[in-house]
């Protein structure tokens, strides 16, 4: 039995649900989003709860059954609260810039590096070297940070580059003199 996709979904008061086949829309205080779900799983939308079941005990039915539950969850919890990843530039002078839709990084390279802001994507700066990607829709929030830090990753000898706030970087020793 999974553990995850027995579990109900609580729907706050402000959060509309609209169920049409196997394509779900959830609307809330940040915005709305749609995603169509595996036809395998049976949702039941009630006045506060949704629960998802499925037909069999297959082993791709109960896959499907924790994963078709947590993203309906992501939607729900994207549109009342929203999504954060927090990213940390280390390096002398390394600087992050935004102006509009653009983020501009300074990272040791030639050239600045430019990165266009997908929708529904917005970068928060703070001092510089402290960004912060927001968003309602999980996996969009992760791809675009993802993709900020693949500009330059960590080094593990002396720490500079893109890292995540809440990731350790293994460091390693340099080279050993005589």
């Amino acid at each position: 039995m999974s553990r995850i996709g027995k579990l109900p979904i609580a729907i706050p008061s402000d959060v509309k649900i609209s169920l049409d086949g196997n394509n779900m829309t959830v609307q809330g205080p940040k915005g709305s989003l749609s995603r169509q779900l595996h036809e395998r799983m049976t949702i039941a939308v009630e006045a506060d709860l949704i629960n998802v079941s499925r037909p069999t005990d297959s082993k791709q039915d109960t896959a499907l059954h924790g994963l078709t539950r947590a993203l309906i969850n992501n939607m729900v919890v994207g549109v009342t609260e929203g999504f954060k990843k927090d990213l940390e530039i280390s390096g002398v002078g390394y600087r992050a810039e935004i102006s509009g839709n653009v983020l501009t990084l300074s990272l040791g390279y030639s050239h600045p590096v430019v990165y266009e802001l997908p929708e529904g994507i917005s970068v928060e700066i703070e001092k510089q070297t402290k960004l912060s990607v927001k968003g309602i829709d999980k996996q969009l929030v992760g791809s675009a940070a993802a993709k900020i830090r693949s500009y330059r990753k960590p080094e593990p000898y002396k720490g500079k580059g893109i890292q995540y706030a809440d990731e350790r970087i293994m460091r390693k020793a340099g080279k050993a003199g005589k």
